[in-house]
Parts: C-alpha cells; sequence; structure tokens
C-alpha cells in the first residue's frame, strides 16, 4: 500500500507487472465477499450470474483510494477529471476524440444516467424502442419512469435488426408519438459489438424518424481480439444522440458509483437541463478509482482482456465436451456468454420482463441452479427471444469455469 507521507495527490503511481487478475483469487477467498454475487446463493453455488468479475482491483486503483484513505479525502466530488481521463482513454483506444469535457455530465451510474437523459429528450407515455434480448434494467428502469418500452428484436444472428427497426421506428411515428432508442453497444447480454456500418444506419434511421439515441456504452473498453469497438457518438449522424460511459465493469467498481453522460455536439442544451442534483449522486472515492483506473489501468486492463480471450475459448471447448446441445455464439465482447438451452426444458412465467428483477429465475437457470448448483442469469427477464436462454458470466477463474461447466453438464432435460 501506498502511503500519504509515501505519495503525494501529484505523483504518478509506479508501473508494474500484471498477472492474469482472473488467476489471483481462490474460491475460499472470494466466498469471503460480502457482494450481491457471493451473498444471493448458498457456498456449495458457483455463482456466474451478476456481472461482477473475480478478481482483484487493479493496483493502481486501490493504491488511489488508499492514498485518498489515508489523508482522509472522503468529502464531495469536484472538476472534470474523470471527463478527461474518459476523453484521453477514448483516443487513445478508439481513435475518438469526439468526448468533450464540456459536453459531459457526472451521473451516478450508467442506468440513472440513462433514466435522466430520457427524461430529456421524451414525457411520460413515449416508447422506448430496444433490441431484444436485451440488459434486463432497461425493462424495469424505463417502465417504471412512465415510458413504454417497445421491442425490436436482434435478428436471428443476434445482430441489429435494421428492417426491424426500421418499421418499429415508423409505426411509432405513425401513432404520432415521440421514441427514444435505447442502444447497447457492445450489447448484453450477447456480447455483439456493432459495426461502424450498423451504427452508422443507426444514426440514418434515427434522422428518418426523428428518434432520439441513447448509447449505453459500459461494456465499451470490454472488446475481446478480433472485434473494435465504435462510440455510437463517433458515427455521422448521431450529433444529437447520447452516450453513457463508466470504468465499472472493465475495472469491476460497481460499487463506487461514477459516470459520464456524453451529449452529440447538437444536444449540449439538452444535456444543460439535466437538474444539477443528478451530479450529487456518485461519490468522491467513486470518481477516484474511476479516474485512476482510466489513467493508470490500461496495463492490468490488457492482462484482463487476455485472461478474458482465454476464458472465452475454454468456454468454447467446455461446452462442446459437457453441453453439446447448447446453442451458442462466441461473444466479441463483454464477458457474458449467451446460451440457449432450451433443449433442457423448463417451465418459463409468462411475465413481462419489466416486472421482473434480475435474480428471478426459470426455465434452464433454475434447472441448472437446483440440479447443478450453478447460478446463471434466466435469459426471460431480457425480454422477447430470452427464454429458454441464460447468461453466463465467465470473468472468473478458469478452475471455477471449468468446475461449473461440468456440473451443468450433468443436468438432464425434464422432457
Amino acid at each position: 500500500m501506498l502511503t500519504a507521507n509515501a505519495m503525494n495527490a501529484g505523483d504518478p503511481l509506479p508501473a508494474i507487472d500484471v498477472p492474469n487478475p482472473l488467476e489471483e483469487l481462490s474460491l475460499a477467498e472470494l466466498r469471503q465477499r460480502t457482494s450481491m454475487k457471493w451473498r444471493m446463493h448458498p457456498d456449495e453455488v458457483l455463482p456466474l450470474w451478476v456481472a461482477e468479475m473475480d478478481v482483484r482491483l487493479a493496483r493502481p486503483v486501490a493504491d488511489a483510494l488508499h492514498r485518498a484513505i489515508d489523508i482522509g479525502d472522503t468529502g464531495y466530488p469536484i472538476g472534470t477529471a474523470y471527463a478527461e481521463a474518459f476523453g484521453a482513454f477514448a483516443a487513445g483506444n478508439w481513435g475518438w476524440s469526439g468526448l468533450d469535457v464540456s459536453r459531459t455530465a457526472i451521473v451516478p451510474d450508467v442506468m440513472m444516467g440513462v433514466v435522466e437523459l430520457l427524461r430529456l429528450v421524451t414525457s411520460p407515455g413515449d416508447a422506448v424502442v430496444v433490441n431484444s434480448p436485451v440488459y434486463a434494467p432497461f425493462y424495469a428502469f424505463v417502465s417504471h419512469d412512465g415510458r413504454q418500452i417497445v421491442e425490436a428484436p436482434l435478428g436471428q444472428d443476434l445482430r441489429i435488426d435494421l428492417d426491424s427497426l426500421e418499421e418499429t421506428f415508423g409505426r411509432i411515428r405513425q401513432e404520432g408519438r415521440r421514441a427514444a432508442y435505447l442502444l447497447s453497444n457492445p450489447h448484453n447480454p450477447t456480447g455483439t459489438v456493432h459495426t461502424v456500418g450498423e451504427l452508422s444506419a443507426v444514426a440514418e434511421l434515427a434522422i428518418k424518424f426523428g428518434v432520439r439515441v441513447v448509447s449505453d456504452e459500459i461494456h465499451a473498453p470490454l472488446v475481446l481480439p478480433g472485434a473494435r469497438f465504435i462510440p455510437y457518438l463517433s458515427v455521422p449522424g448521431s450529433e444529437n444522440g447520447f452516450a453513457v460511459m463508466s470504468a465499472s465493469k472493465a475495472w469491476n467498481l460497481a460499487g463506487l458509483k461514477a459516470a459520464l453522460a456524453v451529449a452529440g455536439p447538437t444536444a449540449v442544451a439538452d444535456l444543460n437541463r439535466m437538474p444539477e442534483e443528478v451530479s450529487h449522486g456518485p461519490s468522491h472515492l467513486g470518481l477516484i478509482a474511476h479516474t485512476a483506473a482510466l489513467e493508470h489501468g490500461q496495463e492490468w486492463l490488457k492482462a484482463l482482456l487476455q485472461g478474458l480471450d482465454s476464458n472465452r475459448a475454454l468456454l468454447g471447448r467446455l461446452l462442446a465436451e459437457h453441453l453439446p446441445d447448447v446453442g451458442y455464439r462466441q461473444p466479441e465482447g463483454t464477458y457474458l456468454a449467451w446460451l440457449d438451452c432450451g433443449h433442457l426444458g423448463g417451465q418459463t412465467p409468462d411475465s413481462r420482463p419489466g416486472l421482473a428483477v434480475v435474480s428471478d429465475l426459470a426455465g434452464p437457470a433454475r434447472l441448472f441452479l437446483d440440479e447443478a448448483r450453478v447460478a446463471l442469469s434466466s435469459g426471460h427477464v431480457f425480454g422477447s427471444g430470452g427464454a429458454g436462454h441464460v447468461r453466463l458470466n465467465f470473468a472468473t477463474s478458469q478452475a471455477i469455469l471449468t468446475e461449473a461447466v461440468e456440473r451443468m453438464g450433468r443436468v438432464r432435460p425434464t422432457h
């Protein structure tokens, strides 16, 4: 640990050699955690569900937090260091110099940022279009705020179906309603990384039908070898759109709240209408942690991505051996795998995903928990197209991943 005496606040953090972050903690050490992932189920259950990684904090992040605690730096947040760090990260990693600090606002987390942005460009009763199956809280947060979710399902290839999107936008416009489009980029739960062509087509459709786009880009740093992340606001036609970004998923900082809302050049006036009290949600320690991750955590991130790439390949081999009937498309990004386990059966409730919570279990997820003692996210909460599926979090050690899939392979179909 670096104390306040050892390092002043402005000093650079030391360079370190980084091992695979996914292989540093044993199962016994992980079970000491008190977070949702490790407290929702009994100890004999292997938790591969909620989007939390089995890693230590990156050393630069831990050092920055220790330093703040040592000097009592636990007051109110101020300044643009987080936005500046994200802008430099975006320019260096994605070739995007468009994350202008003057077009950003600090928000508590990505989903609260999404809600606040939708409030700026829609009214109660307006439509919010999503590509189902999609991140379950989209349904709950949007519907609880009085907007109506309208699905434009993904195609069979788990990519954006542009024809479906155009039909949906057109139908809403014919009804005389306003609409926003809530984009998951990269897509959760499928791990699809949208191409520049796809995002440019989205922007063109949004202009054609007068739809405002809000892009959830929380998984942006987690694009694996073979794909490239494209910020939505970097494509032509996106000027009146928004993005919400955070370091939380890539550096496992969900408990240290901080995110950025970013406006396109012609959406700044809308962003400036965001209530001032929204910026009081992030914690000062959260901003310190996220800024340190972006500025000094890139070597750790590189090691993580290598580990995730190895786990992605291992998962494919394990599924082929133990669950050969499972449908699986290798994810291009995130650390989430979307598995079609419909052949196993299991009852799925006929309920709207907006009324479900992420911990609800049905169908194959219930079977895997009850019979294999492996906790996965149940596909039905992700909307249309999710029934019969599970979402598996492979951001863990290879030993835990192997044990989990071997257990899952012993589950027999119910019909």
